[in-house]
């Protein structure tokens, strides 16, 4: 094993591949004395300028760089690729085993799924998966199981915040991973429950059903579980058919990231990206805006269009204004995991963390809540924060199946969705087993990448295709987070 990587010929900084003296595993290094003030170059790209002098060999941290972001960009000077990666043709088309549903959509998992229109039930719709799971034979269908989604919205909301929690709860409804999904609201919300069923639109009243608490006689418990068994047999008759993989959509997602991210799992990403998106004719969504900051004008460059790339810069700029409204600075993002593992600006953070989008065309920009069209391929950008649960939940709402999270640092989350974890280094791997899938610090062992992506590919139908499930799933953890933004009443 190299002891040490510098990945771009025109970097000033090397990456420790293990420990050196006075340089931790992960962590950069400077190739040559940086003059106090001089851009940090990374990647190929500046990461930062040096606070003072740094010598030759000297370790380069938060402590002797900081950002060079500000505030807003008008980006004129962006031009789109001349020469954009184009699809190429795959050896043969992949496929996996879903469930196909009445709207076209495609579900790697057929569950049962309670949600609540307000947090006010959300101990009602905990009893209802509780008592409806004691009328069923355990083991009945291994394919089908059941969740609840607390949360704590739905009432005493205005503007943007109501909107999007009507949103992002629409989007769980319609999701094709859900067999069958019981609504339950109390009455009196801010979130009407007959209101919000408009928001559906022309839905599967088959599949989707309705409970509002206030309005049952006698114990809304009771009706609600009768209700959940009746969609668990009903979802005892689906089943898997093969599909292309370009029904596959998944979101991409680091945290708890480390100098390994950038090197590793989410180059990785990237190549399962360009094979998904470019090979395969399947979506990719990448969010995390404030994570862009500092490599945006990579993915701007890969706009299919200038419609696309004015998009693009309005999705960059007005994170950037969200920021500067609350009086915070757009570089302050990594966080003290992330130092700790050798990331040491927003930029650097960027940089990596924009790899896992490889080298695919930007096809379209999507609003938070907004779900991908049903003929939507390629690779998107989507509009949300950089917090682990509530841009998983983002990718989940937009119409993912599931979502490739890469960590360095390790984390037992998951949404609402399988939330597949790769890890950035070995290590993490061998002391977490209980929460990472996938061990792409092996490409630090000089495993080659396109092995390592063949064995990932395959790993990630066997997921999609039921065959395996992610750790987080065997742990039953399945959680979901609503962008917030405004007042609370």
């Amino acid at each position: 094993m190299k002891e040490f990587l510098q990945i771009n010929p025109a970097d000033t900084v090397a990456v420790a591949l293990r420990a050196l003296p006075g340089i931790p595993a992960g962590h950069k290094f400077a190739l040559r004395d940086i003059a106090e003030g001089e851009d940090v170059i990374k990647y190929g790209y500046p990461i930062g300028h040096a606070t003072r002098a740094i010598a030759k060999g000297e370790l380069v941290d938060h402590h002797n760089i900081a950002t060079n972001l500000s505030g807003t960009l008008d980006y004129s000077e962006i031009r789109l690729d001349s020469s954009p990666a184009t699809e190429r043709a795959g050896e043969e088309s992949s496929a996996f085993w879903g469930f196909l549903r009445p709207d076209g959509q495609v579900g790697i998992r057929n569950d049962i799924w309670v949600i609540p229109t307000v947090g006010c039930v959300n101990g009602i719709c905990r009893q209802i998966v509780e008592r409806a799971k004691q009328g069923i034979v355990s083991g009945k269908n291994a394919d089908v199981d059941f969740a609840y989604f607390p949360h704590n919205y739905g009432c005493s909301q205005l503007g943007d915040d109501h909107e999007n929690t009507r949103k992002i709860l629409r989007d769980m409804v319609l999701h094709p991973n859900a067999g069958g999904v019981l609504v339950v609201g109390l009455g009196c919300e801010n979130n009407q429950p007959r209101e919000f069923e408009r928001l559906l639109g022309d839905y599967d009243r088959s599949r989707i059903r309705f409970l509002v608490s206030q309005e049952v006689e006698g114990d809304e418990v009771e009706v609600g579980a009768a209700i959940v068994r009746e969609l668990y047999e009903q979802a005892l008759s689906d089943s898997r058919v093969c599909v292309p993989i370009s029904y596959l959509r998944v979101g991409l997602k680091c945290g708890g990231s480390d100098g390994f991210s950038g090197i590793t799992a989410n180059p990785l990403l990237g190549a399962f990206t360009d094979w998904l998106c470019m090979e395969q004719g399947g979506t990719a969504v990448l969010t995390e805006v404030p994570e862009m900051f500092g490599a945006e004008t990579i993915l701007m460059r890969r706009a299919v269009s200038a419609e696309v790339l004015q998009q693009t810069k309005d999705l960059i700029n007005d994170f950037k204004e969200y920021f500067l409204s609350h009086g915070q600075p757009v570089g302050e993002n990594p966080s003290p995991g992330n130092k700790a593992g050798g990331i040491s600006t927003l930029e650097e953070k960027a940089l990596g963390c924009t790899q896992k989008a490889g080298s695919a065309p930007v096809v379209g920009v999507l609003e938070y809540g907004e779900q991908l069209g049903p003929r939507a391929s390629g690779l998107h950008l989507l509009s949300a924060p950089g917090n682990d649960l509530v841009a998983s939940t983002a990718l989940a709402a937009a119409g993912c199946q599931i979502v490739l999270f890469t960590t360095g640092r390790g984390t037992p989350f998951s949404t609402f969705v399988p939330t597949l974890k790769v890890s950035t280094n070995s290590d993490l791997a061998c002391r977490k087993p209980q929460w990472i899938d996938f061990d792409a610090g092996v490409l630090l062992d000089d495993v080659a990448m396109d092995e390592l992506l063949q064995r990932f590919i395959a790993y990630v139908i066997d997921v999609i295709s039921g065959r395996e499930h992610t750790t987080a799933e065997r742990h039953g953890n399945a959680e979901f987070a609503i962008f917030k933004t405004g007042v609370t009443l």
